[in-house]
């Protein structure tokens, strides 16, 4: 695979993405979860916020593994890969809907510190379309997650 980018640092690349796509995966089936088991005086519009952020992360799921593949490695793809790949925390029950806005702020911030690393190594491989994936990820997490944080003021 010849695409411009030394293969060591692709793989890096890969790898790190890997990470970052086992987050994204974890933090969606969680907040999809939520959308599900919500109760609460706040129920509609939290069930309807979690949807709007589930079905936002299961698209990404697919850029940033279609990214992976674009490096030319395979994408992780089961729970099992995922556990060992990701830093989001798994719940055990059914939160009540604060914990539920505080673990999914968490959750977030996880992600985006995952995100936060991988933006040298993208850099410093000279992987430009990583580097925008990883930015935008960014973006929409730091807001998802000050959305999030504001309910809780």
């Amino acid at each position: 695979m010849e695409i411009g980018i030394d293969e060591a640092k692709r793989k890096a690349a890969a790898k790190g993405l890997s990470h970052l796509l086992a987050d994204t995966y974890t933090l969606y089936l969680k907040t999809h979860n939520y959308h599900w088991n919500v109760t609460g005086p706040q129920f509609q519009q939290l069930h309807l916020m979690f949807m709007d952020q589930y079905t936002e992360m299961w698209t990404a799921v697919d850029e940033v593994a279609e990214r992976i593949r674009a490096l030319g490695e395979f994408a992780p793809g089961d729970y099992k890969q995922f556990a060992a790949l990701t830093s989001i925390k798994v719940d055990e029950g059914v939160p009540v809907w604060k914990d539920m806005v505080k673990n999914l702020v968490d959750g977030h911030e996880a992600l985006i510190r995952t995100a936060r690393k991988l933006v040298p190594i993208a850099q410093q491989a000279g992987d430009e379309s990583s580097a925008a994936l990883i930015g935008d990820r960014l973006r929409i997490h730091e807001k998802t997650a000050w959305m999030l944080r504001s309910l809780l003021a």
